[in-house]
């Protein structure tokens, strides 16, 4: 047995490090909240039975996340950003007040745990100077230019002493929903709930694109101050209250466990009704001395803990299927249920992927399916409770709904696909996705105008958005002359964009931003691209066959070459605008680490790019250099391990010269 519990052991670990990299660092969840704690739950239990399989840098022991150094800077924290125990069980609670009870007379603190990314906000002399993330609790990312865009985090306080206070920075429920909708319609992969959009929101370089998202804040804890002494929790809450932080919504004091748990209650029935996503309640000692009897283990203190509600799950009956059809043409069937209410909302509708997760749960019309939210938002179907009598599998149509063309489904792909490249469902999103910010940027060319131009038949194709007048958009409903007017300057200033935007903006399968500007800068205009073969695309370092062959493809058919010739005679730029020097740096890449002395990393990287390199994020065996400044980090280390050369940045001038 104990061999078995080592494999599993050392299963188990790899596992949750894998899905705690997906959630923490690429803001990419593969499995639910829930799943995740039943794993680590079952890693900890063999853990206590087996104490020496345990990693010693084990999931259980260690607070998740960390910093991607290629985009932030690091952030040494002076108090540790620590993680909170788990509970699944009001005797769980129960559990912990004995320990707490035996040392003290226990006065709690409850409040919610809101389900966003934690981070930490730095004053001095009463100005907000830096915020980070937790990243591993003890060192995080800057983010301070995106946390500045956050409306309710204060900018200046009426305190003048040294204060860090930490918080969790969320999306409501009504901006994530308004975010996955504008993603759908520009063919973007949504995001998978309110916690990871913010942190994908927050955790990248434009700041721009933070504000645009409009994520909030609650502060719930003081982490050091200078200059006022505080006895409790729930007095520390008030205080911040008082200098303008967005403090939790509402939190109670608790004589008591039982009190506690009818407090937890009260707060789980009426979480269906809140604006945020919390996916519990956290107990705490209220009083601040006497935190410091317990202290902490590695990863969490001893003195709180979080419940976790359980998902809701109910049955309900599928009533029918209904195909969508979207900017690629894929065919996503959806499911349509009698209404059901969870988490304090009715759903009768929801996604079912693709035609291999209807057969891998036998989906049939007719039966009784467990529905649940997804991060209590957006509904899913998890499985069949029943198939009702005479049901028969649900088969995918063999032709498309909105234009009735044949479909087709490419051998190792899930989705079905329309072969009409002019279906009208496909037109709007095409529409929307070529006007998107990665790709032609068009500002004010939404999904409600490109409705508004595609219901009043002015534009079929995205050429036609170059050939409108005034005309005939002020006269539009909810389109004033100075809207045309401004709409108008957008469109014909999106001609002089980079070849890169174009390419990425025709919508190509399997060419998104990162690929087209890997094919303009490589090939540097039209013409060339347009003749080269798949052989000369494969040769362009970073693609792949698939991709390849998808661009060759889209380019050798007629109707593909004629919109491209379109576009040049309406005087769209066809030529790549970044100027390689030279080509000292081809075939060459560069992970760029720490602060360097003079250059921003994107400086660093421009120039590498300019003479024909490439920058990656994480060193491997392939990385021909580190570019490393000062604080490198762990990727210094797998660099050195590795006989990767690391080079200054007094090296990599001379390297340009």
């Amino acid at each position: 047995m104990s061999i078995e519990a080592k494999k599993l052991i050392d299963e188990l670990t790899e596992k949750l490090n894998y899905y705690s990299n997906k959630y923490y660092m690429d803001d990419s969840p593969e499995i639910s909240d829930y799943e995740y704690d039943m794993l680590q739950r079952q890693l900890k239990d063999l853990e206590l039975k087996y104490p020496q399989y345990a990693h010693k840098n084990s999931p259980t022991v260690r607070v998740g996340g960390g910093v991607e150094e290629r985009l932030f800077t690091p952030v040494a924290h002076r108090v540790k950003m620590e993680s909170l125990q788990d509970a699944f069980s009001f005797d769980e609670l129960r559990a912990f007040d004995k320990r707490i009870a035996d040392e003290v007379t226990p006065i709690y603190s409850v409040e919610p745990k809101i389900d966003g990314l934690s981070v930490l906000l730095e004053y001095e002399n009463g100005e907000f100077v830096r915020g980070s993330t937790r990243g591993d609790g003890e060192i995080g990312e800057d983010v301070t230019a995106n946390l500045l865009t956050v409306d309710d985090i204060p900018k200046t306080i009426d305190f003048k002493g040294v204060l860090e206070v930490r918080g969790e920075v969320y999306m409501s429920h009504k901006r994530f929903l308004e975010l996955v909708e504008r993603q759908e319609n520009e063919g973007v992969a949504p995001a998978k709930n309110p916690r990871n959009a913010a942190a994908g929101s927050l955790r990248q370089k434009n700041p721009k694109i933070t504000a645009e998202r409009k994520l909030s804040s609650f502060i719930f804890n003081v982490q050091y101050i200078e200059g006022k002494e505080l006895e409790t929790h729930i007095q520390s809450l008030d205080f911040l209250k008082s200098l303008g932080f967005s403090v939790l919504p509402f939190y109670h004091k608790a004589k008591g466990i039982e009190q506690a748990i009818n407090i937890i209650n009260q707060i789980g029935q009426n979480r269906g009704q809140l604006a945020f996503d919390i996916d519990g309640a956290v107990i705490k000692l209220d009083n601040l001395g006497q935190r410091d009897l317990f202290g902490s283990t590695a990863k969490f203190p001893k003195w709180a803990i979080a419940y976790k509600y359980p998902p809701e799950e109910k049955p309900t009956k599928l009533l029918g299927v209904e195909i969508n059809v979207g900017r690629t043409g894929a065919l996503t069937p959806t499911a349509v249920f009698e209404p059901v209410s969870l988490a304090g909302t009715t759903v009768s509708r929801a996604v079912l992927h693709n035609e291999d997760f209807i057969k891998e749960k036998d989906i049939r019309i007719g039966d009784t399916i467990i529905v649940r939210k997804a991060g209590d938002i957006i509904p899913e179907v998890i499985g069949v409770a029943e198939h009702g009598d005479g049901a028969e599998p649900f088969k995918m149509p063999q032709s498309c709904p909105s234009c009735g063309a044949t479909v087709y489904r490419e051998e190792g792909e899930a989705v079905i696909r329309c072969t009409n490249a002019q279906c009208p469902a496909q037109m709007a999103r095409h529409l929307i996705h070529f006007a998107s910010r990665d790709a032609m940027d068009i500002e004010g060319l939404g999904p409600a105008v490109v409705t508004l131009l595609l219901e009043n038949d002015l534009v079929e194709h995205p050429y036609d958005l170059y050939t409108l007048r005034l005309e005939q958009l002020s006269g539009l409903e909810r389109m004033g002359e100075k809207s045309a007017e401004n709409l108008l300057k957008a469109i014909q200033k999106s001609k002089d964009n980079d070849l890169y935007r174009l390419i990425f903006g025709l919508g190509i399968r399997h060419i998104g931003a990162k690929a087209a500007k890997l094919v303009a800068d490589k090939l540097q205009n039209m013409d060339a691209i347009l003749t080269a073969s798949v052989e000369d695309f494969m040769a362009i370092d970073g693609f792949g066959e698939i991709m390849a062959k998808s661009l060759y493809d889209f380019l050798s058919l007629p109707q593909s070459r004629a919109l491209i010739e379109r576009f040049s005679e309406l005087g769209l730029n066809m030529q790549s605008k970044t100027v390689i020097t030279d080509t000292r740096f081809e075939g060459l890449t560069f992970v760029l680490t720490g602060t360097l002395p003079t250059y921003k990393r994107s400086e660093a990287a421009a120039i590498i790019e300019g003479f024909g390199g490439k920058t990656a994020s994480s060193v491997s065996k392939k990385t021909s250099y580190v570019l490393a400044g000062e604080e490198a980090g762990s990727k210094l280390d797998k660099a050195n391990s590795l006989g990767v050369p690391v080079i200054s940045e007094q090296e990599f001038n001379e390297m340009i010269k």
